[in-house]
């Protein structure tokens, strides 16, 4: 019986044949582009674990997990949060993503971005440089040896970097045989999307202290972060459970903390899970924009000095349109008795 890993692949490399432009153009365009932004240095730098936020509307194993998503205002709250780099999904019939999602979440901040897809030829890698991806992903389980360091070679060539994604330490050695100085260490089985949540720590052993090394999938929250950064990993990619994502908590006023993370998020079983937020106080009139879910808000980066609750940037309930950072008048049921004083926020 067919895996998911099979009717995927199946789909790219079937996509990859019927492709009929001549690379050499593409390459061309792909070398025309703006020098990218430094994917693997900004997860080298920075001290600590670094976060590679991902934007992903659905998985062929969970269905959709945030199908509506603003690929804008997601990657700026992500950055906002302190995330180093953003993954975007760019397989539509999969994962319900798209080039036009990595180009608006790229634009919209200052963050290097991977193109996360099955990449399977060399028009691929032209295709994430021509899309603005500062990094291309490479699955060692879905290429061979010479695919393997073909992909690896142009990418290097056209600008990008390279994240070689693998599961054990046979695909370690294949991807430090290309010389890859980015690795991820993917803790689910692509056969059977099942979590091995001690696969990062055992196969990074034998990573190089050379090499940038990246924990992916089944990362729960800080704990499994700390572990991690105590294995010597550099980063943690974290997809699903920030799909959709809490606000970045800095950000949030005291009306709407974070509730505690061991909670689990669930929507249809109706409990709340971090970042999902806790009932306002009666005094706030805004508490009753509490009843559109949360995620479907993407915050105003700045709010104004009149009203300390985070409110939608797009429009009022009535549609009226209205500039990202302003407070909605005092007559809306936006509105709160929130001030902003000297010392904080008060009600």
């Amino acid at each position: 019986m067919a895996t998911y890993l099979d009717r995927i692949l199946a789909a790219h490399r079937a996509a990859a044949e019927a492709d009929g432009r001549a690379l050499g153009p593409l390459v061309a365009e792909a070398l025309a582009q703006a020098p990218a932004r430094g994917f693997t240095a900004a997860l080298r730098g920075g001290g600590g674990i670094g976060v590679v936020a991902e934007v992903k509307r659905r998985s062929p194993s969970k269905g959709d997990l945030a199908a509506g998503l603003d690929p804008a205002a997601l990657a700026s709250a992500y950055e906002r949060g302190g995330a180093r780099c953003l993954s975007v999904l760019t397989d539509g019939d999969f994962f319900g993503g798209s080039p036009d999602d990595l180009w608006a979440a790229r634009a919209a901040t200052g963050l290097p971005v991977l193109r996360k897809d099955f990449t399977v030829a060399p028009a691929d890698v032209c295709d994430a440089r021509i899309m603005g991806a500062d990094a291309v992903l490479l699955i060692a389980a879905a290429l061979d040896d010479d695919e393997l360091a073909e992909l690896h070679t142009l990418a290097l060539d056209v600008g990008l970097d390279v994240l070689v994604e693998v599961h054990d330490e046979q695909e370690l050695e294949r991807a430090l045989a290309v010389g890859a100085a980015l690795v991820g260490v993917n803790q689910r089985d692509l056969v059977t999307f099942e979590v091995d949540h001690e696969r990062a720590v055992r196969v990074g052993r034998a990573i190089p202290d050379t090499v940038v090394r990246v924990a992916e999938s089944g990362i729960r929250g800080p704990d499994d972060a700390r572990r991690l950064a105590a294995a010597g990993f550099d980063a943690v990619l974290v997809g699903s459970p920030w799909s959709p994502p809490p606000t970045p908590r800095r950000r949030w006023p005291p009306c709407a903390r974070p509730v505690p993370e061991t909670a689990r998020f669930s929507v249809r079983g109706g409990r709340r899970g971090p970042g999902s937020l806790p009932a306002c106080s009666s005094r706030c009139a805004g508490s009753r924009a509490r009843r559109t879910p949360w995620w479907r808000w993407p915050w105003a980066s700045t709010p104004s000095a009149s009203c300390s609750r985070p409110r939608p940037a797009r429009s009022l309930p009535s549609g009226r349109p209205r500039s990202p950072g302003a407070c909605p008048p005092r007559s809306s049921p936006w509105a709160c008795s929130g001030t902003r004083t000297a010392s904080g926020w008060s009600t």
